[in-house]
């Protein structure tokens, strides 16, 4: 009976996801409605769908283009970031120097890189890609170093003393133990590649998302700006779902998906 509960709650987390947005349109349709501001300051929904409906291939064709770079930039940041943190863990000279790198690294705006890449790179996808990777890595690199460390030292002393090599107690020992603080650090990353993506788009470039709200910006056309804005965040909760989704596929067994919603732990 707690499976078939457990069960029934995942498949409709989709349809409460679905509630909530439909929920905020309706507060947005009736603030639009008490207040009636002007259709430059605040469209209502209605408006913004109308505006989508006029030119919906260029919106996807603008989708596309920020999806394909925020995906890019997060599938680097992930291979990467692994590649850097198990360098952590293994090497204390790595330690010092690349963990360094990257905490001064990510405390340089990104805005700040935005220009650099765009002279280095030209305009286009690659410098919206080198900005994504840029802000995702560090959640990465610190979520994946955490995972690792966290695996338990008696299961590491048994592996070795059944003389495992440091490639297996890496497999089939400390991976497992930070698939789940693997995927936190991704769920946080995807949303930061999507915003890095948008930097890029923001500073240098002729497509996307972020170049789109630019030149509707600058005609004043305030609904086609929102149907962007209301797109990035359609397009950030999916991603973020779709990274959930993969957790609780991969990692079933951790406390975190074994818990109910009411915060108590399912026996």
């Amino acid at each position: 009976m707690r499976r078939l509960s457990r069960a029934w709650k995942a498949a409709n987390r989709p349809v409460t996801v679905v509630l909530v947005i439909l929920a905020a349109l309706l507060l947005w349709a009736l603030g639009c409605s008490l207040f009636n501001p002007p259709a430059f300051i605040l469209p209502t929904p209605l408006a913004v769908i109308d505006e989508f409906r006029s030119t919906p291939e260029y919106f996807l064709r603008q989708t596309a283009f920020t999806l394909w770079t925020t995906m890019a930039g997060f599938g680097l940041a992930m291979v990467i970031g692994f590649v850097i943190a198990i360098g952590i863990v293994y090497s204390t000279l790595l330690e010092r120097t690349l963990y360094t790198l990257l905490v001064a690294l990510n405390s340089v705006p990104k805005v700040a890189l935005a220009p650099l890449f765009a002279i280095w790179m030209g305009t286009g996808a690659e410098p919206k890609i080198a900005i994504a990777l840029t802000i995702a890595i560090f959640a990465v690199v610190i979520d994946t170093v955490l995972g690792l460390r966290s695996a338990d030292p008696d299961l590491l002393n048994l592996a070795r003393s059944a003389r495992a090599s440091p490639l297996q107690i890496l497999l089939k020992v400390r991976l497992p133990a930070a698939l789940p603080s693997m995927f936190a650090g991704m769920k946080v990353a995807i949303s930061l590649a999507l915003v890095g993506a948008i930097v890029g788009e923001f500073v240098a470039g002729d497509t996307g998302l972020g170049q789109a709200i630019l030149l509707a910006q600058g005609m004043f056309q305030t609904p086609r700006m929102f149907v962007a804005i209301v797109i990035l965040g359609l397009l950030g909760t999916l991603l973020f779902y779709g990274v959930d989704l993969l957790e609780r596929l991969f990692v079933p067994w951790h406390i975190s998906q074994r818990t109910t919603h009411t915060g108590r732990q399912a026996r």
